[in-house]
């Protein structure tokens, strides 16, 4: 977070522009653009508001804001993940190699996918049992090549 900062603080000063002056340009308090360009995440409640004042910020003094926010992106995730990148980075090219996995996450698990034969079969399968159900609904209504219209009980 502090390159993120730093180059958002040179980027300002070689542009010759104040805090102040960005401020009240982006509509964005003072106090919260020094927070940025000090690295101090802790000062904001919302991520996702701290991610669109960087956006802003970077846009406003001509930086590339989609690589300060996949740079900030990282950030957080290496902050708050569990599992190191260099680790998920290391099965996903022994991954790669092998085509197994001992690890789980979300990050390296790939999605299940079916191919349209499966969903063909299962569609056949039900066609079946109805087109099953229909015939036997038919037998169980006619006696002897007659139709009944009169449903009998017998008591034992």
């Amino acid at each position: 977070m502090d390159s993120i900062g730093s180059a958002l603080k040179e980027a300002r000063v070689e542009s010759g522009v104040s805090i102040e002056e960005a401020s009240e340009d982006l509509n964005i308090n003072a106090g919260f653009l020094l927070n940025i360009e000090e690295g101090k995440i802790g000062c904001f409640k919302d991520i996702f508001e701290l991610k669109e004042y960087i956006s802003s910020y970077a846009k406003y003094l001509g930086l590339d804001s989609d690589k300060l926010i996949d740079e900030f992106n990282e950030y957080m995730f290496e902050y708050t993940s569990k599992i190191p990148v260099k680790e998920i980075e290391k099965i996903a090219k022994k991954e790669a190699k092998e085509e197994t996995s001992k690890i789980s996450s979300p990050y390296t698990r790939k999605p299940r996918k079916h191919n349209n034969a499966y969903y063909i079969g299962i569609y056949i399968v039900i066609f079946l049992l109805v087109i099953l159900a229909i015939v036997w609904s038919v037998k169980q209504i006619t006696i002897d090549n007659h139709t009944t219209n009169v449903v009998g009980y017998v008591k034992i």
